[in-house]
């Protein structure tokens, strides 16, 4: 008889064989037990006994069917909602401190380009009171969890060294402020342009939970402030203060082979070389730093953080990462993280997934640099994203619990049609993968733009309330939605029928713990209406769509539909999977994942 690999079938006997019960038992190489069943020896009879291990003989089966899963990590229900806080909303107008910073001002720095563009370097006015207020309108899209940029403290001066940044430039901060939050200076405080004297960070977490939102708190660990080149020696730059306000480490405006940790205890926090343009290299290695580090971490989660995002993971060791997600599950256990290596190498980035990295997803950007090709361009193949879902054989530890994403605020936003937008949606969130969407991408703001070119520049309440009724977000809040509603979407095994030309069809199946379901997913990226058909494993039954809602029973091995042009449709059966070559299919996409 065949199994798959990696699969172990034990069989207990426990009396005289004629009379006795026969404890069946499948083992999974990817963890836990996936059949427990309890069957008469009548149910044992020759070529039978494949199906009825795997599908049950009636009422002498006494527990559950096999589980079929892509994952198990409860973060997987999440669609998350990206926020560089500064830039969304000013909710409060009381926290902007316009006049700060004196002769380096920080208040809206604007960066003006050719034809009337232009982007910011300076504080804008958003603020947590500004996403509080918008907590609905995220919701509303189907979102379950909100991204914020920082909210550490930051200079409270613009920084005066390195090169002058200049409209479309990379890689130089001179004349910028911390707007971003990524400047930390004192990792156990929230800035000042951020919370307001009624609207702490704890205050702001309870009142998104009582919403439904959860929140996922951007961490950074390689990095401080800029920290050289200054004229002067500025304040906030290149230092760091601990929780009761006390200043742990200073570089003093040197470089950083300049600075003598030996001698200068205030130097040690740094590696005497630099990383990042002029931004301070924390020594990881230190174990001052790991207790500052982490047990700041620890703190925000007390205050109601639910998930960590993590900034340039790749530029701090493996093992202060392993180190780090120790301690935090020890006492928060199956804390979420995801961290951002800015690569497109799978190899390279599944590294931090691995438990001896400390079991860290990544955002995938290998398969979001084969999003925005495909759906920046009509004429592109659906087929370019199968060798970067790595559904079998790949590098993840687990590729479903990986965070998924076509742009962000790190890179120029997506430059496709608003019907590119929408394909790219309707895929987002039905293949596998938490999706994640940057704020103003529900209705293409500022498409095709890079960081100082515009794709940072401010949204603001009165954009939101024009935008409501963007077809885009229309769209999206449509296919957001049915994931939330769809467990299968959420963590069921993605098995590929067909991804060719301007259609994709799968399936995505999810058995465990009560619930048995079968999404089959039908997307159309082309302009006209495809009528597509899948005849491979459809379950006989009843199948609703979701979109439209209609209901087609089948009993004839096929389901067709008519997919309008730039759409999906979501077709769901509950119920067990009754194909044993379907499970048996399942299983083996399992084992091999």
């Amino acid at each position: 008889m065949w199994f798959p690999n990696d699969v172990t079938l034990v069989i207990a006997v426990t009396g005289p064989f004629m009379l006795a019960e026969v404890l069946v038992t499948i083992y999974l190489k990817n963890g836990g037990t996936q059949l427990n069943s309890v069957l008469k020896p009548a149910c044992l009879s020759g070529a039978t006994l494949v199906a009825v291990l795997l599908t049950g003989c009636g009422a002498t089966e006494k527990s559950n069917q096999v589980e079929i899963y892509g994952s198990k990590e409860p973060f997987t229900a999440q669609a998350i909602y990206f926020v560089l806080t500064d830039r969304f909303v000013d909710g409060d107008p009381s926290n902007n401190h316009e006049t700060q910073g004196l002769n380096n001002p920080t208040w809206q720095l604007r960066l003006d380009g050719p034809d009337g563009q232009f982007a910011n370097v300076g504080y804008m006015g958003g603020d947590l009171q500004g996403v509080l207020n918008n907590a609905d309108y995220i919701s509303d899209m189907g979102f379950t969890a909100v991204w914020l940029s920082p909210i550490l403290d930051n200079p409270d001066e613009a920084f005066t060294g390195d090169e002058p940044i200049t409209f479309g430039g990379q890689f130089k901060d001179g004349g910028k402020t911390g707007y971003h939050g990524y400047w930390a200076t004192n990792f156990y405080k929230a800035d000042e342009h951020l919370i307001s004297q009624q609207l702490s960070y704890a205050d702001f977490t309870r009142a998104l939970h009582d919403k439904g939102l959860k929140t996922v708190f951007d961490i950074v660990a390689n990095h401080g402030t800029p920290s050289w080149t200054m004229p002067v020696d500025q304040p906030g730059y290149g230092e760091l203060y601990d929780a009761e306000g006390t200043l742990v480490a200073d570089h003093m405006n040197l470089a950083p082979a300049a600075l003598s940790p030996q001698t200068e205890p205030l130097h040690a926090f740094f590696h005497p070389y630099p990383d990042l343009v002029k931004l301070s290299n924390l020594n990881e290695n230190n174990p001052a730093v790991q207790d500052y580090l982490i047990n700041s971490y620890l703190y925000w989660i007390e205050q109601g953080a639910d998930a960590f995002r993590i900034d340039t993971i790749r530029h701090v060791s493996h093992e202060f990462w392993r180190t780090m997600a120790e301690r935090i599950r020890a006492k928060h256990p199956g804390f979420y993280m995801f961290g951002e290596s800015f690569q497109y190498d799978a190899n390279f980035i599944a590294q931090h997934t691995q438990p001896k990295n400390g079991g860290i997803a990544v955002l995938d950007f290998p398969l979001q640099k084969a999003m925005v090709n495909l759906f920046e361009s009509p004429d592109s193949d659906y087929g370019s994203l199968s060798e970067h879902l790595y559904l079998t054989h790949g590098p993840y530890h687990n590729p479903y619990e990986l965070t998924t994403f076509y742009d962000n605020h790190d890179m120029a936003r997506m430059n496709a049609s608003d019907e590119g937008f929408i394909d790219a949606h309707n895929w987002l969130f039905t293949a596998r993968g938490i999706p994640v969407v940057y704020q103003g991408s529900e209705f293409a703001f500022m498409r095709g733009t890079a960081e100082h070119q515009g794709n940072r520049n401010f949204i603001g309440q009165s954009r939101l309330y024009q935008q409501r009724d963007n077809p885009i977000r229309q769209a999206l809040s449509t296919i957001a939605q049915i994931r939330k509603n769809t467990p299968a979407l959420q963590r069921g095994l993605q098995y590929n029928l067909s991804l060719v030309g301007n259609q994709a069809m799968f399936y995505r199946v999810l058995v465990e713990q009560g619930v048995s379901q079968i999404a089959l997913v039908m997307l159309n990226k082309s302009d006209t209406p495809a009528q597509m058909s899948a005849s491979k494993f459809v379950e006989s039954g009843t199948w609703q769509e979701q979109v439209t809602g209609q209901s087609v029973v089948v009993d004839n091995g096929a389901l067709t539909s008519e997919v309008p042009g730039h759409s999906v449709r979501v077709f769901v059966r509950n119920g067990a999977v009754a194909n044993p070559a379907f499970t048996q299919a399942l299983l083996t996409q399992m084992s091999r994942q």
